[in-house]
Parts: structure tokens; sequence; C-alpha cells
């Protein structure tokens, strides 16, 4: 059992060592909110996280949710100015981002192309997009309920930690006791053999693709809802935090192995990196940094993983 969920311990440990170096270190990060504004920051990645986890596990990738959740949180600040109230804002967000995954699901799943090149192209187009129809332009003068759900900062931090945490318990039991949960496993682990099973991998990965586009849809409102004003360029960068979330947290990027919660552990180690940076005295910009090494690491350790199994697998077969 231990065995099994290794990465998850050695994530859980990591985070904790780090709050351990920040206690002893750098106390002021406990006194106040920050400890509090960090996971009210974690929330939205959280739930960017479960949609590429969806992905993932499936044997895909998608690099284009950064500007989705650039182009969901202007349209989310749009439609809360044009009087909209923000459950139904919600709502048209979640679909829209759905929207965006459906076409990157179509061109994957439909047409057979590498979801790298896909995304890869539906990011900048989307990017490109925004920044020629907003040249960068903030969404500003929202409505008194849009900031933090038109609750208290205090309540609306909570609130927003709670959506996150109910999102991810809800992924989290799919995928372990549904069909459709199951479904995604066997495709990212053996697409040929899932369809001799009776499923069909195609429409398993349409939909990965859209849940991940609805998850980020969400994820966009959760963000922009804690500002006064959408920033266009909100999910610059995002792609990578997340990618580094899911991995780091044990999630094969040869897809078909993995749980939540070991993206669950990484998007709160990853989310205090940046502000632990901060407070100990080093360049902020060394975050990206470490999670693209960190990628890098869990990249290289899954694939020594693979081999050793290959090799034990080889030995046994010899005997």
């Amino acid at each position: 059992m231990i065995h099994r969920f290794q990465r998850e311990i050695s994530v859980g440990l990591a985070y904790v060592l780090l709050l351990l170096v920040l206690f002893f270190a750098s106390p002021s990060f406990f006194r106040g909110n920050q400890f509090l504004s960090t996971l009210v920051a974690a929330a939205p990645m959280l739930v960017a996280a479960i949609g590429m986890t969806l992905v993932i596990l499936a044997r895909h990738i998608d690099i284009s949710i950064g500007s989705q959740l650039s182009v969901c949180g202007v349209a989310a600040g749009l439609l809360a100015k044009s009087d909209l109230p923000m459950p139904a804002v919600a709502l048209v967000i979640i679909l829209l981002g759905g929207s965006l995954g459906s076409v990157n699901g179509a061109l994957v799943a439909c047409l057979g192309l590498p979801s790298i090149v896909v995304t890869l192209a539906t990011m900048v187009i989307l990017r490109e997009s925004l920044r020629w129809w907003r040249e960068g332009e903030f969404v500003r003068d929202l409505p008194p309920d849009f900031q933090w759900f038109g609750f208290t900062q205090d309540a609306g931090q909570w609130l927003m930690i709670l959506i996150a945490l109910a999102i991810f318990a809800i992924f989290a039991w799919s995928l372990k006791n549904l069909a459709a949960g199951r479904a995604v496993y066997a495709t990212g682990s053996s697409p040929e053999a899932a369809f001799l099973a009776g499923l069909q991998p195609r429409s398993v990965t349409f939909g990965v693709f859209v849940a991940a586009g609805a998850l980020t849809g969400l994820a966009a409102v959760l963000h922009s809802v804690r500002f006064a004003a959408v920033d266009p360029n909100a999910g610059s960068g995002k792609e990578l935090a997340v990618i580094a979330a899911v991995v780091v947290g044990g999630v094969a990027i040869s897809g078909g192995r993995g749980t939540l919660i070991g993206p669950l552990l990484g998007v709160l180690l990853l989310g205090t990196i940046g502000p632990a940076l901060v407070f100990l005295g080093a360049e902020a910009h060394w975050e990206k940094a470490i999670q693209g090494l960190i990628i890098l690491l869990a990249v290289a350790g899954d694939a020594f993983q693979l081999t050793r199994r290959a090799h034990v697998g080889a030995q046994l077969a010899t005997h």
C-alpha cells in the first residue's frame, strides 16, 4: 500500500517540510492572512488540475488551459457587467470552457491529431485573439456582487476553498467508483485493450477534454472573483503550474496511473513555493524555473519506473 502511494507520500512530506522551514525561518508567513491567501490562490488551481488529471490519465496533454482561463475570466467579467446574476455567470462560463475543450477533444479524438500539437495551436489562437480583442485592457467597473461572489472577503475566501474541495471530492469519488472513471484509466493504460473490452476510447478522449475545459471555466471564475478587475493575461503560465502539480503528484504522463490526492498535494506544494521564496528572501522569478525542474524530475522518474517494470517483466518471462 505504501509503495502504491509512494509519490503522494513523498509530495506530502515535502509540503510539510516546506511549512516547517517557513515556520522556523520566517514565522511571519503564518501571521495574518498570508497562509489563508495561499490556500485561496490554490483553490482555482486545484479545480484546473482536476481537469488536467483527467486528460493526462487518458494519455493526453492540454497546454491550452492557460489561454482558456484568460478567455473565460474576461468573459465572466463582461457577463457580470451586463447585470447577469453570478450563478448564471458561473454556469455560462463553465459551458464556455466546455465548448473550448470540445474543440480540442474533437481534433484529438475525431481526427487523431497529437494532443500536444492541437492544444499548442489552440493556446496560441486563443491568446493572440484575446490580445487583439482586449489589447491588454482589464475588465473594470465590475458590479458589487462579482468580487468574492458578493460576500465579505473572509466569507468569499472560505467559499472558494469549499467549492474547490467539493469538486475534488466529487471527481475523486467518480474516478474510483463510476464506470466513466474506470474508462478513463483503461483508455490511458491501453486504448487498444480498452476498445477490445467494449469501451470507446475516442469518446473517452473527447469527454476528458470537455470536462477539462468546463473545469477550467470554473477555475477562471474562482480566480477572477478574487480581484476588483479582470486581467486578460491572468492565465499566462498557468498551464505550466497545473501540469507540474499533476505530474509531481504522481499522475503518470504516460497515462493510466495516478490519483487525485497527488495533484491536490502538488497544488499545495507548488502554490506555496512562490510565497515561500519571497518570505525566505529569494527571487520570486525562480518559481517557474522550479516548476520546470519538477516536471523534468517527475517525468524522468516515471520513465525510470517504466524501464524498471519492463526489465523485471523481461526477467520473469525468461524464467
